[in-house]
């Protein structure tokens, strides 16, 4: 028999749904995965009780972008981000993810889950696209395993890179596949992991790295199979390439992928933030979604997204903490946090701001749309019971607590939640996660950073 959780008295639960409802005092019952009734003083028999009297009661958030293997490449010397083009930065930090093996995948994907989880996300997709002579074809199997361990809902997006470097790319030799062999793993891990059900726990995304980096036929392979199988598609785009495929191919990287038919509701890119508004307004009308992140826009001095106007274009943008390299945390309250500044700045400039709330819907209900996820985003019955919770007794807020909705982005919480919940299990609650030994984790993993990156990396630039 499935477990039975009563939420209690929530102080407010901000529900993220189309009526865009903040509920006073209410109660969620929650049965097994999902939620079965949100009401004041249900009655319904119970097996285990949350006192949220003191709560406010949020939809988990839904990281769209990031690079897991990259919590062990944070805070580096010798990788200076804010000087250097995208394709500058990603020849210097090739050399470093040359290095990772699957030890590191596992670990560094059990750090970025955790600050995820700690910050209110419930589920999240990641970009791996690191594939070295020391991981072979294991990362995703690994972060699987992490994601398991730690209770999270994940999307695994399955990248590659087939464009070798005496071709135009930024790849080392040891990061470089074939078409051939990354479909075969494709096929295997979606036959291994990918769940359409509802409240599934995992998923599977083909996602080739970005175009300059990989054989035209790989995305073009990418869109027979992906469709075939009925999985969704991912890339980089828009964010400096555009110079180098006009060269390439005379043409600019929105239209090199329409034509191969790389665009869809089915496909989402990150970053975006070079394209025209003629190119936004194509998205909009074929349903190609954006996944914002805003923390590495700040890093390269990258022009700001005008989310009203790309709403008024009917884009889906949703939101992403992008790879640790060029953001150094994995947390989407400060970057839902980051992410409304930087359109408040923008509409002192141009005009056209958004509200607060509008942004938390981007990090929950549009990053639901974006993963094809009509089981979440917003907290509701029949959803799935993915949520975080946030204590209003605090002195910190005190004076804050009349407008939940508006809260979290303008006041800047953004530490850790008290509670998180996915598919009906809190998975971490007043500072601790559930399911782990914390310290021992993180003992372990701080030994495999230093000894398969760390020393490593010095050595290496003790000698260039």
């Amino acid at each position: 028999m499935e477990k039975t959780t009563l939420i209690r008295n929530a102080q407010a639960i901000v529900t993220c749904d189309p009526e865009d409802r903040v509920l006073f005092n209410s109660d969620m019952l929650i049965r097994g995965p999902q939620i079965v009734k949100i009401g004041q003083n249900l009655t319904d028999p119970y097996d285990e009780v949350i006192d949220a009297s003191r709560m406010f009661v949020y939809p988990g958030m839904i990281n769209t972008h990031h690079h897991f293997f990259q919590t062990f490449v944070r805070n580096l010397k010798t990788i200076d981000y804010p000087n250097m083009t995208v394709p500058q930065w990603l020849d210097e930090a090739y050399r470093v993810f040359q290095m990772v093996d699957g030890e590191v995948i596992f670990y560094s994907s059990l750090t970025a889950f955790a600050d995820l989880i700690k910050h209110g996300c419930t589920c999240a997709f990641d970009h791996q696209y690191c594939y070295t002579d020391k991981t072979g074809n294991t990362p995703v199997d690994r972060q699987m395993e992490a994601a398991k361990m730690l209770g999270i809902r994940y999307h695994a997006g399955r990248g590659t890179n087939t464009l070798p470097r005496e071709k135009g790319s930024t790849m080392p030799d040891v990061m470089v596949e074939t078409t051939d062999e990354f479909l075969k793993d494709c096929e295997r891990l979606i036959g291994l992991y990918h769940d359409p059900a509802p409240f599934s726990m995992s998923q599977i995304v083909m996602a080739p790295c970005q175009p300059m980096n990989c054989y035209k036929d790989t995305f073009v392979e990418t869109v027979r199979l992906a469709r075939d199988k009925g999985v969704r598609m991912h890339t980089h785009l828009g964010e400096g390439e555009n110079e180098i495929m006009q060269e390439r191919w005379g043409m600019r990287t929105l239209d090199w992928c329409e034509e191969i038919g790389y665009a869809g509701e089915d496909v989402w890119y990150a970053h975006c933030w070079e394209l025209t508004d003629d190119e936004y307004r194509r998205m909009g009308e074929d349903g190609t979604g954006i996944s914002h992140c805003p923390t590495p826009a700040i890093l390269g001095g990258f022009p700001i997204l005008n989310l009203r106007g790309l709403a008024s274009k009917n884009v889906c943008v949703s939101l992403g903490c992008d790879g640790s390299a060029t953001n150094d945390s994995s947390s989407m309250l400060d970057a839902m946090r980051t992410a409304w500044m930087m359109q408040s700045w923008y509409a002192k400039q141009r005009g056209g701001s958004i509200l607060p709330y509008d942004m938390l819907k981007i990090a929950t209900v549009n990053g639901a749309k974006t993963l094809g996820r009509e089981d979440l985003g917003c907290l509701a019955e029949g959803r799935a019971a993915d949520l975080f919770m946030i204590r209003t007794d605090r002195l910190e807020l005190s004076g804050t607590l009349h407008d939940p909705r508006n809260l979290l982005p303008r006041c800047g919480v953004t530490g850790p939640v008290d509670l998180t919940m996915i598919n009906g299990s809190v998975v971490f609650r007043d500072g601790e996660l559930t399911s782990v030994d914390e310290e021992r984790l993180a003992a372990e993993a701080e030994a495999v950073c230093t000894k398969s990156l760390r020393e490593p990396c010095r050595a290496f630039h003790n000698l260039v």
